[in-house]
């Protein structure tokens, strides 16, 4: 029996759900039971009827669903598998900068720490975010954390000019190389670029099309070019070539030229090895304060209760 064998048997017999991100490894998302982005992972979470949760993506992913699903086994098969967009948003000097604007409502988005949730009005993700910044009447001042990048761009979308941002980052998409892009351009001139809008600015600016993972997927099949050059984490190219094989996808370079791809390091520390460890052993578990659960979880079921 190989390794997927036995992680489907180990799920099917301690009724396991294994949910991966589309930035892990390309084995460990043939092996999931749904894979996506934030926005819908966090939505599985809520409505899986399974009694283990195996989360395999980075740590704040495990801790929403645990979040939302708080009487579930939740378990990741590497805790050191963390975000640096979630690192950049500490919590004490959140909590500080939050009380400079006591008349702000807090967006925050998904990839932060319970935490931060729990200091958060309403969360949202790439892919709904000008939805929840819409959904805020025009005079409300509002705090968006943690990443500058996407509050800026959510900035110039809405012209909201009373969006204080919080300066965070993802260093994935922080570290695109926009001569590396325009060069690829030149080889590809029929390619469009499609973007993440957790990249700076000017990558942004030569994209022909702006979106989170999961738009991204759908804008290359409604898309009718045959090749792509992506600007985000290259983990989504195995997504995108298994729903559209007869497409060619490119994925932007990183600004180190050693490097072939700007892959995120603590996706990839999910291996299939590790998934089958985690369902033997039901650990490593995921665990949220109670206190800090139940006011995380307000701010997901506000962003869930817009419906978009």
């Amino acid at each position: 029996m190989n390794i997927a064998d036995k992680i489907a048997e180990l799920k099917r017999r301690k009724n396991a759900v294994i949910l991966a991100h589309y930035y892990t490894r390309p084995e460990v998302q043939e092996v999931a039971d749904f894979t996506g982005d934030s926005l819908a992972l966090s939505q599985q979470a809520a409505a899986t009827k399974a009694d283990i949760i195996v989360f395999a993506g980075v740590y704040f992913m495990a801790e929403t669903a645990k979040i939302l699903s708080p009487r579930k086994k939740v378990l990741i098969p590497d805790p050191e598998a963390g975000c640096s967009l979630a690192a950049s948003c500490p919590t004490v000097e959140f909590a500080a900068f939050r009380a400079k604007h006591p008349e702000a409502t807090v967006v925050s988005y998904v990839n932060t720490t319970a935490e931060i949730k729990a200091l958060t009005d309403i969360c949202c993700t790439s892919t709904n975010a000008l939805d929840v910044i819409k959904s805020i009447p025009e005079n409300q001042p509002i705090i968006f954390a943690p990443d500058r990048n996407l509050g800026a761009y959510l900035q110039k979308q809405t012209g909201r000019e009373n969006m204080i941002l919080w300066n965070g980052a993802c260093h994935v998409h922080e570290e695109f190389s926009l001569e590396g892009i325009m060069a690829l351009k030149k080889q590809y001139p029929d390619a469009p670029i499609l973007a993440h809008p957790e990249c700076k600015e000017p990558v942004l600016m030569v994209a022909d099309f702006v979106g989170s993972t999961s738009a991204i997927l759908k804008e290359a099949g409604r898309n009718p070019a045959k090749t792509f050059i992506v600007v985000t984490e290259p983990g989504i190219l195995h997504e995108m070539k298994k729903d559209y094989p007869d497409k060619t996808f490119i994925p932007a370079p990183p600004l180190d030229s050693t490097c072939a791809c700007n892959d995120c390091a603590y996706m990839k520390l999910v291996t299939l090895d590790k998934i089958l460890k985690t369902l033997e052993t039901e650990s490593p578990e995921v665990t949220v304060p109670e206190s800090i659960r139940a006011a995380a979880e307000k701010s997901i079921r506000n962003m869930l209760s817009l419906n978009c």
